[in-house]
């Protein structure tokens, strides 16, 4: 699940305009982080964003899927992180709106949380 230097480059890049993005090997890809909070996953070389109840419907309406892997033969699903459309990762500017709503799905769940176990920075 190998990233290539070149796919975290480009994410990084596009996504910089953001503010505040950090991001750290994972899961044996890459965690891409907004304020201290995951916002984006990069698992051989695609990019899959955080959703939530008010972002979930753009991905849906792209037919886009959540983040699904094998493990011990088990098909496994991360329902938290969709897999962004081919043609919004071909639009810069569409790509950076659709990383907006990643980062506040990000901070919404990260606000749901009981006091204490915030990781924001």
């Amino acid at each position: 699940m190998a990233v290539s230097a070149e796919y975290r480059a480009y994410i990084e890049d596009l996504v910089a305009p953001l503010g505040h993005i950090t991001s750290r090997r994972m899961f044996g890809g890459l965690g891409v982080f907004y304020r201290g909070l995951m916002f984006a996953l990069i698992l051989r070389d695609e990019l899959h964003f955080k959703v939530d109840d008010i972002n979930r419907p753009d991905y849906e309406a792209e037919g886009m899927a959540p983040f699904s892997y094998e493990r011990k033969g088990k098909r496994a699903t991360l329902g938290s992180y969709w897999t962004v459309p081919v043609d919004v990762l071909d639009n810069e500017d569409e790509l950076l709106i659709w990383a907006g709503a990643a980062s506040e799905a990000a901070l919404r769940a990260d606000a749901a949380k009981p006091k204490g176990k915030s990781k924001r920075t």
